[in-house]
């Protein structure tokens, strides 16, 4: 089986809508999810929406780990319950097959040698101004329409996804400036966005004037 048969494989497990129902939840969320509150979530009894996570795990969209939901510990605090986070990875696939990655990477290391960050973060802001259309409207959808899967942390809006993740890995001065830039563009009057980076999500995080 090719690399992109296995794709194929795990990306067909999200074509049950309950079980993408369920792999949203649990991927949106920003900390581990019990069956219960996915259960919940998706409209589903308990024990389906068990099968149905354990399938994503199976498939490895999804990874699971044990605790006590209740915080309690010690003789009566019960067992730990089995919670689900989104697995790390990433699968995508094109039909027919490009390979857009490879020129993003180069790219990037382009730029990179040729100390072009300025000149990027100025084309990303502009980009964001742009997508925006200089509407205020709502930020937090614009995000989320865009794939950085926001929350609240208090008074902070954080980005549990990095769109930009593998490029961001290797090249992280370039590729999390031009991301900064992009999302100042984005952002309406009295929003700023500022590097703060989510363990395991975006490194941008943005705060509301009231």
């Amino acid at each position: 089986m090719t690399d992109e048969d296995s794709t194929f494989d795990v990306l067909g497990v999200l074509s049950d809508p309950l079980r993408r129902r369920l792999y949203r939840c649990v991927a949106a969320a920003p900390e581990e999810v019990g069956r219960d509150a996915a259960a919940e979530a998706a409209g589903v009894s308990r024990s389906l929406a068990a099968f149905h996570l354990d399938k994503l795990v199976e498939a490895g969209l999804l990874a699971v780990s044990f605790r006590r939901l209740s915080g309690r510990t010690g003789p009566g605090a019960g067992r730990p319950a089995k919670v689900y986070r989104r697995a790390e990875g990433e699968h995508a696939v094109s039909v027919p097959p490009r390979s857009y990655d490879t020129a993003g990477r180069l790219l990037a290391e382009v730029l990179e040698n040729a100390g072009l960050d300025r000149e990027l973060q100025a084309a990303a802001r502009t980009a964001g101004a742009e997508q925006s259309g200089g509407q205020a409207g709502d930020m937090e959808a614009a995000l989320r329409a865009r794939g950085y899967e926001p929350f609240w942390d208090g008074g902070t809006l954080r980005l549990r996804n990095c769109p930009f993740h593998t490029l961001a890995k290797d090249f992280p001065a370039l590729i999390c400036g031009m991301n900064l830039a992009l999302i100042e563009g984005m952002a309406p009057e009295g929003w700023s966005p500022a590097m703060d980076p989510c363990p395991g999500g975006c490194c941008v995080a943005l705060s509301r004037q009231v």
